[in-house]
């Protein structure tokens, strides 16, 4: 079902993993909270498999992911989309954009944006326009000097905003980024009452730069390919973790130009590593497959479940030695009560 058939009154929640490793536990809780979302608000789970560099995903893994997700007792829509599928989709909404003189060529390498970024009045994070009022004698200069070098230039959003205003439910991390969060006390999920997020919007990169002789799908920059996606699948709900919140506003800008419906965003805590920094190995995160050596995933996965119920705020949901189950979770989420604080990972507690 494509986005102009769907009854936007009842879009989809979705999750969106990339196929380049196993889902360790924290990326788990957070495919929960995307589905117990989902479910909560009366919509179904798309699952899209974010593929786009082909070079780092492996179909292999995407197949061990589906496993392990299905294993928790997720459900979702058929088909499973995969954003090697939609790149032509990408084009044409570059295209379009093209078309309103909303694109132009950069011709900066990594380094010129580095150190323009350190000029003493830049704004971190922001582009700084280096290419963007650039006359046509000047842009033909710049062409050939990168065709001489072998190289293509990356193509960038001609924004007409400074920032953009998003739907937010849930985060509460607008005040330590020095935003502003409105409709919604500290950001607490409300049911209907929304959050509004305001956060910065630059001339982002839509299709990347590089070697001519190296061009491929992983060259259309990820902002530009999940809104498309999104709008594809008939998205409208967005639950991932917080750290992802500064590009919320971008994606939503994207989509108003484009013509897309605005979706609602969810951005939940993350869990970090003992030294509040994100999951890595040496912390000692598992995956299933590591928790089910024997391969005894349906076992692993009860485990996982009742972790994940506790780092949600349900740890009272079940009887000592009654097994936690997706079910039970589903009955007895609650928004309300999940935590803003990120969850600290111990690997004892599993």
């Amino acid at each position: 079902m494509t986005a102009n058939t769907l009854d936007r009154e009842h879009g989809y929640g979705r999750y969106a993993p990339s196929p380049s490793g196993d889902l360790h536990l924290g990326n788990l809780r957070t495919a929960v909270l995307a589905y117990l979302f989902a479910v909560h608000t009366g919509r179904k789970l798309r699952l899209r498999i974010d593929d786009i560099d082909a070079q780092r995903c492996r179909p292999d893994k995407a197949e061990r992911q589906l496993e392990d997700l299905a294993a928790l007792g997720i459900t979702w829509e058929l088909p499973v989309s995969t954003q090697q599928d939609t790149v032509a989709h990408y084009q044409r909404a570059l295209d379009s954009l093209a078309e309103r003189g909303l694109v132009y060529e950069c011709y900066c390498s990594r380094r010129d944006i580095q150190e323009a970024a350190s000029a003493p009045h830049a704004i971190p994070g922001k582009y700084p326009g280096t290419c963007r009022n650039l006359s046509e004698e000047q842009r033909v200069a710049k062409r050939h000097e990168l065709e001489l070098q072998g190289r293509v230039p990356a193509l960038r959003l001609r924004a007409n905003v400074d920032e953009w205003t998003v739907k937010e439910l849930f985060c509460r991390r607008a005040f330590t980024a020095g935003q502003t969060m409105r409709a919604g006390e500290y950001g607490e999920y409300t049911g209907n009452v929304y959050g509004e997020y305001t956060g910065d919007v630059d001339d982002m990169v839509l299709r990347r730069g590089g070697n001519a002789n190296q061009v491929s799908t992983a060259d259309f920059a990820y902002n530009l390919a999940v809104v498309v996606d999104d709008y594809l699948g008939g998205i409208d709900q967005v639950v991932r973790g917080d750290d992802l919140l500064s590009s919320a506003p971008r994606q939503a800008y994207l989509q108003h130009l484009l013509g897309y419906p605005p979706v609602e965003y969810i951005h939940v805590p993350l869990v970090l590593g003992p030294h509040a920094k994100r999951l890595a190995k040496r912390d000692g995160v598992v995956t299933l497959r590591e928790l089910a050596p024997n391969g005894d995933l349906a076992a692993c996965a009860q485990v996982a479940l009742s972790w994940i119920g506790r780092s949600i705020g349900m740890a009272d949901v079940v009887e000592e030695g009654e097994a936690m189950t997706m079910q039970i979770l589903v009955e007895h989420f609650d928004p309300v009560a999940l935590s803003h604080d990120p969850v600290i990972w111990q690997p004892e507690t599993i």
